[in-house]
């Protein structure tokens, strides 16, 4: 997460915290499921690196209910599929143009970003199929 974000209404813009709006911090997940956090959101990029398919969950707002406008960035470095979910599909709607809407899945070195628009609600943009 970048410096000092989130700030709080009245909070002083400081060069540390204005400096740290340029660069992402890197959340590297290795594994095979990954599950998306509070510490996720602002400036930060998540990236998979598994040479097998692996699977990012978007959690329920009963587990942690991301801001609406909340855009989280993902980049796929392995060589299997990225497949981007609900973690359960009933509550949580995602939606995509890919070939399957509510699973979007992301290729090797290709990026997707993840937009909450409502609650429970989120929609998947950038190189899917």
């Amino acid at each position: 997460m970048a410096t000092g974000f989130p700030a709080l209404t009245g909070d002083v813009l400081s060069a540390a915290m204005y400096n740290g709006l340029v660069a992402f911090t890197l959340n590297a997940q290795t594994g095979a499921t990954y599950t998306l956090a509070s510490t996720d959101q602002y400036q930060v990029l998540v990236v998979t690196s598994n040479a097998s398919t692996k699977t990012v969950s978007i959690p329920t707002d009963a587990t942690y209910a991301f801001p609406n406008g909340t855009a989280i960035t993902i980049l796929n470095t392995g060589a299997g599929l990225l497949t981007i979910n609900a973690t359960t599909p009933g509550t949580t709607t995602v939606t995509s143009a890919g070939a399957t809407a509510a699973s979007p899945t992301v290729a090797q070195y290709k990026t997707a970003v993840c937009i909450k628009t409502g609650t429970n609600a989120w929609t998947v943009v950038g190189a899917v199929a």
